[in-house]
């Protein structure tokens, strides 16, 4: 796309407003998901860690594809601070619209954690007491966020209609194939540091986390940038 279709792409856009709280909905939701559906599957397992991790997996994946469907067509259903970067370094958002969207994602991803915890009945202001941390569990993040931004990238240049489905399905494959759970997101990492729930991390573990996702983005984005390129031909030798 060149300059001026970007352009012209960008003006065409929804409200600012609308973005905005389609964004901030849309995390919320992701959010209660998320927190909310660990305390119920914590709560029904029986103790039982593998049981209760898928219970937490399925719902997430589902909504998901539920948010990305309804919301996309509003504000690209990023409802993910790396993935709002890596659309600004496209130049598909602006940097203003892109730190509007990071503010309004992290108040929304907290909205949405105490909203689960209202409706189980819980203390709504806590902090997550949940270890997670060391090389592994940052790799882990690099590598599901990584995996993340691909899957978007990638499936937009395949079949645009296809995304949410296949961010839906990615990030249930990476709750069982990364160490960490996949995260791969900074306002889901610092929302799930208020909730000492199933899906909690402790506060002192956030930044780490947050470091890995976003080195990951860049680096995802890096390689869509040239594995994507149009008008690209091997040279014969």
């Amino acid at each position: 796309m060149d300059v001026q279709s970007k352009t012209e792409a960008l003006q065409q856009q929804p409200a600012l407003s609308r973005q905005l709280f389609a964004e901030l909905i849309g995390t919320a939701f992701l959010l209660a998901t998320v927190v909310g559906s660990g305390i119920m599957a914590e709560n029904l397992a029986g103790g039982n860690v593998a049981i209760a991790l898928l219970g937490n997996t399925i719902p997430t994946g589902a909504i998901l594809v539920v948010l990305i469907t309804m919301l996309g067509p509003i504000s690209g259903a990023h409802f993910n601070p790396a993935v709002s970067v890596v659309f600004a370094m496209k130049k598909e958002l602006t940097w203003r619209r892109c730190s509007l969207f990071i503010l309004v994602q992290i108040i929304g991803g907290i909205l949405g954690v105490w909203a689960a915890h209202g409706m189980f009945g819980i203390d709504v202001l806590q902090f997550s007491q949940k270890v997670r941390t060391g090389g592994s569990q940052w790799f882990a993040e690099g590598v599901a966020t990584f995996g993340l931004v691909f899957t978007i990238l990638a499936t937009l240049k395949a079949r645009e209609n296809a995304v949410a489905m296949a961010v839906g399905l990615y990030i249930t494959a990476a709750y069982w194939f990364t160490a960490s759970t996949s995260f791969a997101n900074p306002a889901v990492t610092v929302a799930r540091g208020l909730s000492n729930t199933f899906a909690g991390i402790r506060p002192a573990d956030v930044v780490p986390f947050i470091l890995a996702q976003m080195v990951a983005a860049l680096v995802a984005y890096m390689v869509c940038r040239w594995l994507l390129a149009d008008g690209e031909k091997e040279s014969s030798q």
